[in-house]
């Protein structure tokens, strides 16, 4: 059989405002998009794919502009890199969350002037509560997962992943198995989500108003409620190799040496 995967935008959601039932409001689009085009129905197996930032907009978590520098600094665990500019200092962070994003994730665009936009407190919670409703609203057996945009070291652009997620399986592990040659494979772990994310981002974009994708035809995927969120995504202690930041490497790189040099006088 010849895989075959289908994306499609949800269209017909309003703006989102704080305290919006979500699960409500897609359930409407869903219905009232499917009305004209019956294929487009959501059936069991289907993943949604939401945008961070209207699951923000729903809990709240809109700061004054003029407060954005104090957000970030709430957020942040510890900055991994830095670098100063004309308008202040861009900071690459580690987030409450458990992710490496530019600025917290804290966003001004796509929301009211004068407002910047958190990332949601918990968004595997937020995935979890949106994908309970969903499936006790429409009777049926789906995924969630929400997504942010970040950029990649040593890549050009940025890209959409996976921050939040419930009832998807969240990776393809392939160690054990053969490739096509028969060779076996001993780290290939495909990202499932981050895949999704980044190819329902090409329905939804960042200027179409359409900020939640459906796709279709990765049912294997979808599991139950109770299995493991995005965070468990994130590369902790020794598995992470990149876990110093420039700051970080440099002062390391700076005591050890102090140390090595003052060894070499108590040996003098």
């Amino acid at each position: 059989m010849t895989p075959r995967f289908s994306f499609w935008g949800i269209t017909g959601l309003p703006e989102i405002a704080p305290h919006d039932d979500l699960v409500t409001l897609i359930a409407d689009a869903v219905a009232t998009q499917s009305a004209a085009d019956p294929d487009l129905a959501l059936k069991s197996g289907d993943i949604l794919v939401v945008t961070s930032k209207i699951v923000s907009k729903s809990e709240n978590m809109l700061v004054p502009a003029a407060e954005r520098e104090q957000a970030i600094a709430a957020d942040t665990v510890r900055v991994v890199a830095e670098r100063v500019h004309p308008g202040g200092t861009f900071k690459i962070v580690e987030t409450r969350q458990g992710l490496v994003m530019a600025a917290a994730g804290i966003d001004m665009s796509n929301v009211p002037e004068g407002l910047a936009l958190r990332l949601p407190a918990d968004p595997d919670a937020s995935a979890r509560k949106l994908c309970a409703g969903l499936r006790e609203k429409l009777g049926i057996d789906i995924g969630i997962i929400i997504t942010d945009t970040i950029g990649r070291a040593w890549r050009v652009g940025q890209t959409d992943m996976a921050i939040g997620a419930a009832g998807v399986q969240l990776t393809d592990d392939l160690r054990g198995a053969n490739d096509a040659n028969g060779r076996p494979l001993h780290v290939t772990q495909a990202v499932i989500a981050d895949e999704i994310a980044g190819a329902a981002d090409l329905v939804k974009g960042k200027t179409s108003g359409i900020p939640v994708a459906a796709v279709r035809g990765l049912a294997r995927f979808v599991t139950d409620l109770d299995a493991p969120g995005a965070r468990s995504l994130t590369r902790t202690g020794d598995d992470d190799m990149f876990r110093f930041g420039s700051a970080e490497a440099y002062r390391l790189g700076y005591e050890a040496a102090l140390a090595e040099a003052k060894s070499k006088q108590r040996q003098d």
